[in-house]
């Protein structure tokens, strides 16, 4: 009975080692290729993801933005202003769907808002999607990546939320953005890329209240989807 019970521990707690992976590791610029430059985090900050939350940046996104410059400024800003000893979150999705590489995973994001960030996984879209929309390629991207960590993890899907569903006083990650968690498509699209098949990834139409301009992509304005 111990020797049948010591199997099934071992099933069910390693089952990850064993397995192929079922989504493809996305492209995604490491910490070190933009030049990451964050101060030792605490040992005690050390967690064991089990969860994924969205963010928006909260900041309109405008033409010509620099995602480097943003990842720079706002590590520098973390570690003057709030004492974090590095990115707030685990990975940035740019508008052209780049996908950057923030602080480890293996510790605790960082927030303004007060909620147990331990456990989470921290995605974080640039942009306003109370005064933008999401465009296809920063969607597509952060559904892949999405997946991806799902998959790394073995973290599932039903525990994608919103930032504003798990800390009160925020709108973030803004209308646009949250009615893609709230009405499920995120973690329909995620279990698919699970499941080893392609998601049909469908941007809706715009809210009745709002926003209606689409993100710039690149160097100009996004016109139609």
């Amino acid at each position: 009975m111990v020797v049948l019970l010591a199997i099934l521990v071992t099933q069910v707690t390693g089952c990850y080692r064993g397995h192929s992976p079922k989504v493809a590791h996305p492209a995604i610029v490491t910490a070190s290729e933009w030049g990451s430059n964050p101060d030792p985090i605490p040992a005690d900050r050390a967690q064991r993801p089990d969860r994924i939350t969205i963010h928006h940046a909260g900041v309109a996104w405008r033409a010509g933005d620099d995602p480097i410059q943003k990842l720079r400024g706002l590590q520098e800003w973390g570690k003057r202003e709030r004492q974090w000893p590095d990115l707030p979150y685990h990975y940035l999705v740019a508008p052209d769907g780049r996908i950057f590489e923030g602080r480890p995973t293996s510790f605790v994001p960082e927030s303004n808002t007060n909620y147990e960030t331990r456990g989470h996984i921290g995605v974080q879209l640039w942009g306003n999607f109370e005064e933008q929309r999401v465009g296809r390629e920063q969607l597509e991207a952060t559904v892949h990546l999405v997946a991806w960590l799902c998959d790394q993890h073995v973290i599932p899907p039903s525990t994608i939320l919103g930032h504003r569903d798990v800390a009160d006083g925020t709108v973030c990650p803004g209308n646009d953005l949250q009615r893609y968690i709230d009405e499920g498509d995120l973690r329909v699209w995620v279990a698919e890329m699970l499941a080893r098949r392609q998601p049909d990834i469908v941007l809706k139409d715009a809210l009745p209240d709002g926003p209606v301009e689409w993100i710039p992509v690149a160097a100009s304005d996004r016109a139609v989807p």
